[in-house]
């Protein structure tokens, strides 16, 4: 079956254009989601060097490798949740699915603040821990795509990638709060306070930010391009076999530019600080405190780079901001681990790195299907990348280190970052992308 081209269809953010102001209420939505998102994942990985040993029972290495294990376990749960929950986003509405994942998302980071510790229970708190996260992951599942889908179809067209870097900029300030979270703890209570419980104040402040995106989703609008397609019968029930079968194309850049991203989002932002003091270069309490400037000089960035792709066209600005990615990884971490320069220099510079894809990458891989199959089809290969490559990274990176290969972690991220570069090839080729990026009038860039 043939669709129409875009440019002459509703779909991909015309009915933005017909607007007198900018969707703000949407954006808001959006914006506030990734915020909880990123702070309730986040928490757990960077407060498990703290709850490790009174939810495991011990703060040994392999107590260590079984709690990162419980942060992989919720990314395989996202695949299943991204069919369950896209399909709901591709047929009840983006603003019913938004509505849903985050009461899911926000009821069980509080039931984890909540869990009695190994010595009351034993073995049971970490089950608990780990059924907690699986649902919290199966709701990611179906909460990040339905974001990705809601930006590009209520974002004005010569906003949408600077719309894109705000409303993922959520993320970096969830991520951002989560290591501010830590440095307000540790400096109030102090570090073995924190491993005695206090850790748990970090998921209770997830559950009630989750509250607070449920009372501003609450005021946001349907996606008028989905209602749009609705009306014309055109949203139905996605048939995944479909999907994959006429959009091969566009999958494979999905799965490339994802691949690529998450590896190196969860070295520069998140794990850095621990393989740098792995390295013996630095502590992990300033490291994970410096983290906090490093994500506000990285949305920055992101601001600029969505801003400049509106402005000069999305793939020019990704294969600058991709290739500057891919040449740094290696020579800057070694630079780091050797000691030509500090820590805080190389977390800077890894961190702009990562800021290229995450400025544009979710809202142009949901542009890359059409409305109907944009939330599982695009949620689908993406949470199945992220599972893989993105929710077993701090564990694989940790056992590495447990064998004396850390070395390897780079080159690891390398190899990822190279397959950004990949995906500026492919994305050429989906139709959706020349009929959107390629043929539409040039006021739309200026």
């Amino acid at each position: 079956m043939t669709e129409p081209s875009l440019t002459e269809s509703p779909r991909l953010g015309v009915h933005a254009e017909q607007r007198t102001g900018l969707p703000r209420r949407e954006l808001a939505a959006a914006t506030v989601g990734g915020i909880v998102e990123s702070f309730d994942w986040t928490v757990y990985v960077v407060f498990a060097a703290f709850f490790t040993a009174d939810l495991f029972g011990s703060d040994s290495l392999g107590a260590r490798i079984v709690a990162y294990g419980g942060f992989a376990v919720g990314f395989l749960a996202r695949p299943i949740g991204s069919v369950l929950f896209g399909r709901l986003g591709d047929s009840r509405g983006r603003r019913f699915n938004l509505l849903l994942c985050m009461s899911i998302i926000s009821a069980a980071s509080v039931a984890i603040a909540a869990l009695p510790s190994a010595a009351s229970i034993g073995v049971w708190s970490a089950v608990a821990l780990v059924a907690l996260r699986i649902v919290q992951g199966l709701a990611y599942g179906g909460e990040g795509p339905t974001i990705a889908a809601y930006v590009a179809e209520t974002a004005p067209r010569r906003h949408r990638f600077l719309f894109s870097a705000i409303s993922y900029g959520g993320i970096m300030f969830g991520s951002m709060l989560v290591f501010l979270t830590v440095a307000v703890l540790n400096a109030t209570i102090g570090e073995e306070a924190l491993r005695a419980g206090g850790w748990r104040w970090g998921f209770l402040a997830g559950g009630l930010l989750g509250v607070l995106a449920l009372w501003i989703r609450a005021y946001a609008p349907e996606s008028s391009e989905f209602e749009g397609d609705r009306a014309a019968e055109r949203v139905r029930g996605p048939k995944l076999t479909t999907v994959f079968r006429e959009h091969r194309t566009a999958l494979r850049t999905i799965f490339l530019f994802t691949l690529g991203g998450t590896v190196t989002y969860y070295y520069a932002l998140v794990y850095l600080p621990k393989y740098a003091a792995a390295a013996g270069v630095t502590e992990t309490a300033s490291a994970t405190s410096f983290m906090t400037v490093v994500l506000v000089l990285v949305l920055i960035a992101m601001l600029i780079i969505g801003a400049l792709a509106d402005r000069f066209g999305v793939l020019a600005i990704m294969r600058i901001t991709f290739a500057f990615n891919a040449i740094g990884v290696l020579p800057v971490t070694l630079a780091m681990v050797h000691g030509v320069v500090p820590f805080e220099i190389a977390a800077i510079v890894l961190g702009l790195g990562a800021a290229g894809f995450s400025a544009v990458g979710s809202v142009l891989c949901a542009l890359l299907l059409p409305t109907g199959v944009r939330a599982v089809g695009a949620g689908l290969v993406s949470t199945v990348t992220v599972a893989v490559f993105g929710g077993t990274f701090p564990m694989v990176a940790e056992a590495l280190q447990a064998v004396h290969l850390g070395w390897i972690v780079p080159v690891y991220v390398f190899a990822a970052a190279l397959a950004l570069l990949a995906g500026t090839r492919t994305v050429t080729k989906v139709r959706l992308f020349t009929e959107t990026f390629e043929k539409e009038p040039a006021h739309v860039h200026s």
